[in-house]
């Protein structure tokens, strides 16, 4: 009997201990083949959710290369065509030039000259004429100067700032003041006064080798010009657009008149 009793107690520990043939059943369960799929599924999405970010961070450094590059051409460009920045550069004799050219340009120059046309005129045309002259001169110093003071860009290195008549904003580069003023004029001119063919050529050819005198000069850059040439030429027709004329402005025309005729009285 007492060897009865033993047995069962060996044929139940056997299955305890995973002797029996139902012990690899449980590994089997445990284990489903949908187990391995969800890591190969999850590894899946995580690499493809990291390639999304690198995608979106290879446009940005594609276009700030490309920015730095043109920054880059643009700067040595420059230098390259600044020949009268100082009195020891390549073309130093032609230095004279080109200051003559940039007051040609100056908009002191230009206002004194519409104002005293202003007063010394006796046609109304002419006066209708003058006064939206002085208005795109206006117009032409304050777009410039707000886009200066937002771009902020310096003049370049090697320029000697021997300007006459400067005004704070007139230490950054960007736009050229000179080039807008000359590209704007000279749109001006040719719309409102009649010229020969020749004298149409001379003021076309004014206004660029105004331009190009800026960056000879090594007062701006060539993106400074190139810039200044199309802001010019925009300027023009906003100021086509907001044409003056007794009609839409009388107050302003009765203003200009007034000194005519106290002139005459005394």
């Amino acid at each position: 009997m007492p060897g009865l009793r033993s047995s069962p107690k060996v044929s139940c520990e056997k299955p305890n201990q995973g002797t029996g043939g139902e012990s690899p059943m449980p590994p089997r369960n445990l284990v489903t083949p949908e187990s391995p799929s969800l890591p190969k599924d999850s590894a899946s999405v995580s690499t493809s959710l990291q390639a999304l970010p690198e995608e979106d961070h290879t446009n940005p450094s594609f276009v700030s290369a490309l920015l730095r590059s043109l920054l880059a051409a643009d700067l040595w460009a420059s230098k390259q065509l600044g020949v009268c920045a100082q009195e020891d550069s390549a073309w130093a004799s032609a230095r004279p030039l080109m200051r003559i050219l940039e007051v040609s340009g100056h908009a002191v120059l230009w206002l004194a000259g519409t104002a005293c046309g202003l007063y010394i005129s006796d046609s109304p045309a002419g006066r209708e004429v003058l006064i939206n002259l002085l208005f795109a001169l206006v117009l032409d110093l304050i777009l410039v100067g707000v886009l200066k003071g937002l771009v902020r860009r310096k003049r370049p290195a090697y320029n000697k700032m021997d300007m006459f008549a400067t005004v704070s904003v007139d230490k950054y580069s960007f736009p050229s003041g000179h080039t807008t003023r000359a590209a704007m004029v000279s749109r001006f001119i040719l719309h409102h006064l009649t010229m020969a063919a020749p004298l149409q050529v001379l003021v076309v050819l004014w206004a660029l080798v105004v331009g190009i005198s800026r960056v000879m000069l090594g007062r701006h850059h060539v993106t400074d010009v190139i810039f200044g040439l199309a802001m010019g030429y925009v300027q023009y027709s906003v100021v086509e657009y907001f044409w003056l004329s007794p009609l839409t402005a009388p107050s302003l025309f009765a203003v200009w008149s007034q000194p005519k005729c106290l002139s005459y009285n005394l």
